[in-house]
């Protein structure tokens, strides 16, 4: 996550908020150049008040006028969605927007306010949040013609909320500075940036075992096996993981209710590929499920959970 300021001086602040983000001057030194910032005068404003706030129920936190704080989304898809309805439901004044503006309505039926860009949220919010599916996306929503930072006044602020090289955003020449504000503590503490390289590197495990465990779904039902015992057999044996027995009766019947959907998979797939060749490291067996990713996106899957990663394989396991 990170968070965008604007002070009274007019600067633009961004400050990372989760230790998982590569967003400081400190990073490790091993750290691939796209998870690195730009380097940045130390030089800037530190007396700029900016409270956190905690939404609870019923409550509407206040701002420093005394007045309820009101807080913008955008981005309302499978987690942003839950996040803003949450923040409405606790009693907060909410403003939301989307690229697709009908995944609005059900929000604004629950008392959400509704603006036509993120420029307008962002002016008419103390707070705004974004939930964005990827690096080019929280660049042209933040930066692009009516972006988040066109709205952005002093005191406001706007919490992003994605994995992103934020060197793109980071630019003097339109008033960017980075702040690094507190972040949650790890135990043991750990170098800021890490956590964002674990989380594609994790990912990518993931999406392997899925790959390989479409595979022998497949196969199982193709030599006469039943696949619903391989999932407990699987579940039972010393390479058990919660996602098998999960996943695996809905894959058995070809149901994919979508819980992280392949589309991000895929993305997730992408970016660490572009990890591991940054720093030279072979990964071949993620690279030939990513081509299966892919195949699945073509298919029209993209919105599927990414289990229905399998059906990219059926053409080729099944005559």
């Amino acid at each position: 996550m990170s968070l965008l300021l604007k002070a009274s001086n007019g600067h633009l602040f961004l400050s990372s908020s989760i230790a998982s983000m590569a967003t400081c001057s400190s990073f490790c030194a091993q750290l691939p150049i796209h998870f690195r910032p730009i380097p940045i005068s130390s030089s800037f404003p530190t007396n700029q008040p900016f409270r956190p706030f905690s939404a609870q129920a019923s409550i509407s936190p206040a701002n420093d006028g005394g007045s309820p704080i009101t807080i913008g989304f955008l981005g309302l898809g499978i987690m942003g969605s839950p996040m803003a309805q949450n923040l409405i439901k606790s009693g907060c004044d909410v403003t939301v927007w989307n690229r697709t503006k009908s995944k609005c309505d059900p929000l604004i039926s629950l008392g959400a306010k509704y603006k036509p860009s993120p420029e307008e949220v962002t002016a008419a919010c103390d707070v705004t949040f974004a939930m964005l599916a990827d690096p080019e996306c929280a660049v042209e929503v933040a930066c692009g013609k009516h972006g988040a930072a066109s709205g952005m006044g002093p005191g406001k602020g706007y919490l992003l909320i994605v994995l992103s090289h934020y060197r793109k955003f980071i630019c003097s020449s339109d008033g960017f500075l980075l702040v690094i504000a507190p972040s949650f503590i790890l135990e043991p503490p750990s170098v800021i940036g890490n956590g964002a390289a674990m989380k594609l590197i994790v990912n990518m495990i993931m999406g392997s075992m899925m790959a390989t465990f479409s595979e022998g779904l497949l196969l199982s039902e193709k030599v006469g096996l039943d696949p619903n015992v391989l999932v407990e057999v699987v579940s039972e044996g010393a390479i058990s993981a919660p996602m098998y027995s999960l996943k695996g009766p809905s894959m058995v019947k070809s149901l994919y209710p979508t819980a992280f959907p392949l589309k991000h998979q895929q993305k997730d797939m992408r970016l660490a590929l572009g990890l591991a060749e940054s720093v030279s490291q072979p990964t071949p067996i993620a690279a030939a499920a990513n081509e299966l990713y892919k195949v699945a996106k073509s298919h029209g899957l993209s919105d599927s959970d990414f289990s229905a990663v399998i059906e990219a394989l059926k053409g080729k396991v099944q005559s």
